[in-house]
Order: C-alpha cells, then sequence, then structure tokens
C-alpha cells in the first residue's frame, strides 16, 4: 500500500554529451534530489544520449544497451543506497533490429517494480522516432513501490488521453512523463508560445480528469549536432501538477533544476469525490473508442 504523502521530484537537465558523462551527471542530480527530500525522482527521456532522432542514421543503433546493463546497474545501486524509486528513461536493444524507448521504475531496494515501453511513437521533421522504436508491447501500467503507485508514460504518450485514463484507472496515483520536446528555432517566434501551451494545458487536463498528480521531466538547451540544420531548442519548462490542475511546481525554459512537491492522497481523494468524473464514465457508450474513425 502507498503512504498516505510521498515527496516527488523531476530533474530538468542539459543532456547533449556522451553517455558516460551523462550518467554521471544524472546519478549525481538523483542524489542531490534525494538529499531535498525526494522519494520518487524522474529523469528526462533517453537521458544518456543527446537526441539522437533528429535524423535517421544506423550509427545511433549503437547508443543503445540491453536490459539490466549499464543504466539499470549504476541506478539500482543508487537506489538502493538512498532509499528512493528511480524512474530512468533510456535506449532499450531487446534483440538485433528490436529497439525500444522505455523507462526503468526501479524500487527502494534496487529491485526492478517495472519496465515501461513507449507506446506511441512520433515522426515529425527532426524527431524520427519510428525509424529507431518498435512501439511498445507491455500497455499501461500501474506500478505498486514502496512508496506509492505510479504510472510511467513517455513524451509523445502525453498527448493521448487513453493513456492517461487507462494508466490512472489501474490505480495510478501520479502520472510521470519523461519528455524530450522543444522547439525548431526557426518556428519559436511564430509557433512557440502555442506549441508551448498546449503542451501544458493537455497534461494539465490529464490531471483533472483524472484526479492524479501529474509530474513532466523536459531537456533543455539547443542540441544542434547536424551540419546544416538548426537543431532542437528544448524547452525545459518541467512541472508538477496537482489532481486540480493546478502548478505545485515549475522550472524554467533554460536552466538545469530540481522540482519537488508533495503527493497527497487525501487530497486526491477528496478531489475525486467532489469531482467523481470516474463514477460518471458512460462506459456503455464508449465502445467506438477502439476505432481508428468513425465513419
Amino acid at each position: 500500500m502507498s503512504v498516505k504523502k510521498y515527496k516527488i521530484a523531476v530533474v530538468q537537465l542539459n543532456l547533449n554529451d556522451v553517455a558516460e558523462n551523462n550518467l554521471k551527471k544524472c546519478l549525481s542530480w538523483v542524489r542531490d534530489a534525494a538529499n531535498k527530500g525526494a522519494e520518487v525522482i524522474l529523469l528526462p527521456e533517453l537521458y544518456s544520449s543527446h537526441y539522437f532522432c533528429q535524423s535517421e542514421d544506423v550509427d545511433n543503433f549503437a547508443l543503445a544497451e540491453p536490459l539490466y546493463s549499464t543504466s539499470f546497474i549504476a541506478f539500482s545501486a543508487l537506489a538502493k543506497e538512498l532509499g528512493v524509486v528511480i524512474i530512468v528513461p533510456f535506449f532499450e536493444k531487446r534483440m538485433a533490429g528490436i529497439y525500444h524507448n522505455s523507462a526503468y521504475i526501479i524500487d527502494t531496494d534496487g529491485t526492478e517494480a517495472g519496465l515501461y515501453r513507449k507506446m506511441h511513437i512520433p515522426d515529425d521533421p527532426h524527431f524520427y522516432e519510428k525509424f529507431y522504436f518498435t512501439p511498445g508491447d507491455l500497455g499501461f501500467q500501474a506500478i505498486q513501490t514502496k512508496k506509492g503507485k505510479i504510472g510511467t508514460l513517455i513524451c509523445w504518450d502525453q498527448w493521448y488521453p487513453e493513456a492517461a485514463r487507462l494508466t490512472a484507472l489501474k490505480g495510478a496515483e501520479v502520472l510521470f512523463y519523461p519528455t524530450a520536446i522543444g522547439w525548431h528555432p526557426q518556428e519559436k517566434e511564430e509557433f512557440g508560445e502555442n506549441q508551448h501551451g498546449a503542451w501544458m494545458n493537455v497534461m494539465k487536463g490529464h490531471a483533472v480528469a483524472n484526479g492524479v498528480f501529474v509530474a513532466a521531466a523536459n531537456r533543455i538547451g539547443l542540441e544542434q549536432y547536424l551540419p546544416g540544420t538548426a537543431g532542437i531548442q528544448f524547452w525545459g519548462s518541467s512541472f508538477i501538477a496537482g489532481p486540480q490542475g493546478e502548478i505545485l511546481a515549475q522550472a524554467s525554459h533554460d536552466q538545469e533544476e530540481i522540482l519537488i512537491a508533495e503527493v497527497d492522497l487525501d487530497l486526491q481523494e477528496n478531489v475525486r469525490q467532489n469531482w467523481p468524473f470516474f463514477r460518471d464514465r458512460r462506459i456503455d457508450a464508449f465502445g467506438d473508442i477502439t476505432k481508428r474513425a468513425i465513419d
């Protein structure tokens, strides 16, 4: 069972470096978050490298790692030492030719509480993830940890209310979103405010519609590693929201930061009692939601 209150943290970082340096950096920042009182700690998507999906290049598959290797060994030891839960998003090599965008949920004793594989895979300009990632096959999950029952979704999943709903219906108290989202620099002036606003609004909507806490950890910095391109300017702005969509903590667009907020299950229950959206769902009328389109 979950405790009634526990503290969660999101870590916002610049990760435009090699794997060894990013690992050392993230281990250090997780330690700092734990020292500040965090009990469940979230890192950004694909923490160990720059965001390589800006191009389709088979050489980038060398960045992937098998299950329970480098990332798991390092963060498992740290979770056990600190007595915290750590959500570690990584590039998984499942076998030759099958790779996933995944996240470990590592419990306070260093064991694996769960594994999530990103379900929704984008294919947009400079977000060419379909080239690299096989869609997840583990479904939407609520993972019981020694601190709380939590759900992990990854970046592009954040636009889908069905993903948030199914995870919440399985009992997740918090939806954690490791993220790598930013602006195309040439579009920022015209579209940047609306793009960022849409990202915030849809996830605050998940919090409200499901009566859950929502936490997103994003990158910062301009990652311009391809010659002749403008790169991606990751917009940071990581945040934690409460079950009424209220912002409990918000990061800047351009600074490395740790955000901490408290998950209060009594508050969550009170919100759901007063806004009983789960009670009033017309599940008898939702059958068409499984169709691609209702023609």
